[in-house]
């Protein structure tokens, strides 16, 4: 009974590839830290693309910070793969080009409808000539400055 229990703890802490291929997981298992036992999916969505020799030899071959990346990188290329077997992701990346370039012309026509919406504006108020002074509501008279840089008759 004790032997059982110790092949059951052993089990239990396979990586996702170990327990594909039904083999024993070595402690230094290359696999065990970027493919879980309990995210087997992971492994098998990626295997089916890129086969776990493959794996194992791009994993071997890059830093170790940089495994963690790979591997979700790997994994979301084979799932858009699966989604879309023709582009894969390309067609992803290529959507979301199309709705930036339709969203930055939808940008375009707004802000040149709000400079046209502005020069209306400024072209309906009503601006004092240079002789006539403004009269506030309260009766006092303002004497524009009509160019703040020529001062000399103040």
């Amino acid at each position: 009974m004790n032997r059982f229990h110790k092949l059951d703890k052993m089990t239990s802490t396979r990586c996702a590839v170990c327990k594909y291929f039904r083999r024993r997981c070595p402690l230094d298992c290359i696999f065990a830290p970027y493919f879980p036992n309990n995210d087997p999916q992971k492994f098998t969505c990626v295997h089916r693309f890129y086969g776990a020799s493959n794996i194992g030899k791009m994993l071997e071959e890059m830093h170790v910070h940089l495994r963690a990346d790979a591997v979700d990188s790997l994994y979301y290329e084979a799932k858009c793969r699966i989604q879309d077997p023709v582009y894969g992701c390309v067609g992803i990346i290529s959507s979301l080009h199309q709705q930036i370039q339709i969203a930055q012309s939808q940008l375009a026509k707004a802000q040149a409808e709000l400079s046209f919406l502005d020069a209306n504006l400024a072209a309906a108020e009503p601006t004092p000539s240079h002789s006539e002074p403004l009269v506030q509501p309260n009766g006092v008279v303002d004497h524009v400055l009509v160019d703040p840089l020529n001062t000399w008759f103040y």
